[in-house]
């Protein structure tokens, strides 16, 4: 199975006959070791340090099918190299585009996001409720909410009733991280507590990980239903994401805090922000990583498939949707 690699320092990039070679440019003698990378082992790479890389690389990677994701010094999602499309099928995105057209099937589908994003938030409080943290409160408050999605005439009214799940749902975080970090409200650009910069860094990471797997099927990226098109956005990466955050995103927050995997050693404030040190982001990398990996048991498919995986088949199931071959019901975490 293909894997994704996260280079998190600066360095040289380049080929090496069928590899890539990375050559590390960092003051630290102990990390200087190059390392070579089999390409047909390669699915994509995340790139959170300075790379210094040509044309000639990009080509290859480029016909070898690799994408590259970028993240700035803050952790932000910059963009992708992304290879030439390969499955975009004309149908599909006449199809894609007439139900984004069509107000009543634009909503129709945006409810779907909506609805699976809710019930995946709820998911996660009613799971740490039954263990002794109570959220019973923020639980109600997500129902109360949640009863209104069908209700929603527009697309802002269906933000904003979005908005309001979420904004309850982050209310419960102070009390399922027993480890002294405290949230307070979310805070985007900058994040300025440690729990909001591990959401920020959590959420381009889902966003990017969206990105990759739309493009390995016949939607296109950018034409979205929750999320409006817009300049240098693919609007359906961050539809897909929102149903994924709480399962891949929050969890792995809530696990790598409550057991202390990262520290307030880990962080550091810095122009009026909150950052993830290189420690902090070593740590974080590799639970997602393992979390997107990890494979759980899905009766429909009858087999146990990653999570990954299933971002992808989300992709196919929405495809399907809008080409009339089945209908489409968002992932929904069974714990």
């Amino acid at each position: 199975m293909k894997k994704t690699y996260y280079i998190l320092n600066s360095g040289r990039m380049s080929r090496s006959d069928n590899t890539l070679k990375f050559e590390p440019i960092d003051d630290d003698p102990d990390d200087d070791v190059t390392r070579h990378i089999p390409v047909e082992g390669i699915s994509d790479i995340f790139c959170f340090g300075s790379l210094d890389a040509n044309s000639a690389l990009y080509n290859f990677l480029g016909k070898s099918g690799i994408a590259v994701h970028f993240f700035d010094y803050y952790e932000n999602y910059t963009g992708s190299f992304m290879p030439k499309p390969y499955l975009l099928a004309g149908q599909t995105l006449v199809e894609q585009t007439r139900w984004y057209l069509d107000r009543t099937k634009r909503m129709e589908v945006a409810r779907l996001f909506v609805r699976g994003a809710a019930f995946n938030l709820y998911k996660n409080l009613q799971y740490y409720n039954n263990r002794d943290k109570n959220v019973s409160s923020v639980i109600d408050t997500v129902i109360k909410y949640g009863k209104l999605i069908v209700q929603a005439k527009n697309i802002p009214e269906l933000m904003g009733i979005e908005g309001n799940i979420r904004q309850a749902y982050y209310t419960a975080f102070d009390t399922i991280i027993s480890t002294g970090f405290k949230m307070g409200t979310r805070s985007k650009r900058p994040p300025l507590n440690e729990i909001n910069a591990l959401i920020s860094f959590g959420n381009m990471m889902c966003y990017a990980l969206c990105i990759n797997q739309v493009y390995h099927t016949q939607l296109h990226p950018s034409i979205g239903y929750l999320h409006e098109p817009g300049y240098r956005r693919q609007s359906l990466a961050l539809d897909i994401a929102e149903i994924f955050r709480p399962v891949l995103v929050d969890r792995l927050i809530f696990r790598v805090l409550n057991k202390r995997e990262i520290q307030a050693k880990d962080f550091e404030f810095k122009n009026g922000g909150c950052l993830l040190k290189e420690s902090g982001r070593r740590v974080f990398v590799r639970g997602w990583d393992e979390r997107v990996n990890e494979t759980i048991h899905i009766p429909a498919l009858k087999r146990n498939v990653s999570y990954k995986y299933l971002v992808r088949q989300e992709c196919h199931k929405l495809a399907n949707h809008i080409l009339g071959k089945g209908q489409y019901e968002p992932f929904k975490a069974r714990w």
